[in-house]
């Protein structure tokens, strides 16, 4: 899928690996993907930060897996963690997951449902 970055001269450069703005070709076949948060598949929960934050990953390119899709079809995440000295693991580790793909990204700090998990992350994805 061939998508138009928008990241125009008037507006400050990205600070980090994300794009402003992706346009999509008329058509796309768009995928929502729900909050994952970091359970395994047997239901446990690492115990520590960058685990969990592998363990959503994870949960994500199984959901976009099982559509046919990879990584480089996200075109918006949004990622929620506890605590704001975690952005920079979780900038990290997404790059890690994403590689030179410059989704539409956002980032926010509050308390999930569950106090056990550390963030959760919720995505959309286009063909």
């Amino acid at each position: 899928m061939e998508s138009v970055r928008h990241d125009p001269p008037g507006v400050a450069a990205p600070r980090g690996s994300y794009t402003h703005g992706l346009e999509l070709p008329p058509g796309a076949r768009l995928l929502f993907i729900s909050g994952q948060v970091p359970e395994r598949p047997d239901g446990t929960v690492p115990p520590d930060f960058d685990g969990q934050c592998r363990a959503v990953w994870g949960n994500i390119v199984a959901v976009l897996s099982s559509a046919g899709m990879g990584v480089a079809n996200l075109i918006k995440v949004t990622t929620f963690l506890t605590r704001q000295d975690q952005a920079d693991a979780n900038g990290r580790i997404r790059r890690e997951v994403l590689g030179s793909h410059r989704p539409a990204l956002t980032v926010v700090v509050l308390q999930t449902l569950e106090s056990q998990w550390l963030l959760e992350i919720e995505a959309m994805a286009a063909r």
